[in-house]
């Protein structure tokens, strides 16, 4: 889809949403690229509460009002429903982060799995040389998911804890179900979880403002061969990352796959390459301030 002549609309709806940089980096990549338009947030509580924004927010969609969303917490999955088509990774993952529009029919998509990848061989470019490819995913959201999806795909051994097992049962068995295998047990009976090379946060635990808390049990030794990223990006070092470096691993954030998923957006919205560099230096700072 090309951009229109006239200024456009694009936007992210998610709860709560003060300290977002996605305005900061779209808007910065279509001066950059010359596109007239904006990006804005569209705030929207949780369902059942926010179901008359969500759907008016749609409709503008359906009607070119609204010519690109991105969908974050916590409507990732709950949007599914809303739209007429899914993309074939959304449909496996069961999450959008991205709806476009074409004929009044709305696709959802997700480029997290992707941005994830591409961040995950820039942050950890050793990852590919280890012979061990086991990896624990906290949480089983609609991040989880789309994390899940891209490790199998890529031939990583997936295990997925969360505080509420049957969540993370549900989600690997989904998969199974769908050909794409990954396990599920809780992190003081993953029998494997010294051989782990790999662990990912996906959870908000440690976002601001609730800093001083992380999803790892501070009894539970870590994998001394482990790297660690997590989605979190402010703060820009969670209480995670903190104490897995201190047990001696390499921890990244999520503010690389943050702006990679945003161009892949981008991408799909415009039909232009997207001026990644300018999707970075916003993000990073923004978070330098």
């Amino acid at each position: 889809m090309n951009p229109p002549s006239e200024t456009f609309r694009l936007g992210l709806i998610g709860w709560p949403l003060a300290h977002s940089l996605s305005p900061l980096m779209h808007n910065a990549a279509l001066k950059a690229a010359g596109f007239p338009g904006e990006y804005r947030l569209y705030p929207v509580p949780p369902l059942p509460e926010g179901e008359a924004s969500l759907l008016d927010l749609l409709g503008e969609m359906k009607i070119g009002s609204i010519q690109g969303l991105n969908v974050t917490i916590p409507h990732k999955q709950n949007i599914l429903n809303q739209v007429d088509l899914l993309s074939p990774a959304a449909k496996i993952i069961g999450a959008i982060n991205t709806i476009t529009v074409q004929n009044g029919l709305l696709t959802g998509d997700n480029t997290d799995w992707l941005g994830f990848l591409s961040d995950l061989d820039y942050q950890f470019p050793d990852l590919n040389s280890e012979k061990s490819r086991l990896a624990v995913v906290l949480g089983a959201g609609g991040s989880a998911r789309a994390v899940a999806y891209a490790l199998q795909l890529t031939g990583w051994q997936v295990n997925i804890s969360a505080r509420r097992l049957e969540q993370a049962q549900q989600l690997a068995a989904e998969f199974s179900s769908a050909g794409h295998p990954v396990s599920a047990w809780p992190l003081l009976q993953c029998a494997k979880l010294s051989e782990t090379t790999l662990i990912v946060n996906t959870t908000p635990v440690g976002m601001f403002p609730y800093t001083t808390s992380s999803p790892w049990p501070v009894d539970l030794h870590f994998p001394k061969q482990a790297f660690l990223y997590d989605l979190i990006y402010n703060p820009i070092e969670t209480a995670l990352m903190k104490s897995a470096r201190s047990a001696g691993l390499l921890a990244a954030n999520g503010l690389g796959m943050l702006a990679e998923q945003g161009a892949l957006a981008f991408e799909i919205w415009t039909g232009q390459p997207a001026p990644r560099e300018i999707f970075r230096q916003a993000a990073v700072e923004r978070t330098a301030l």
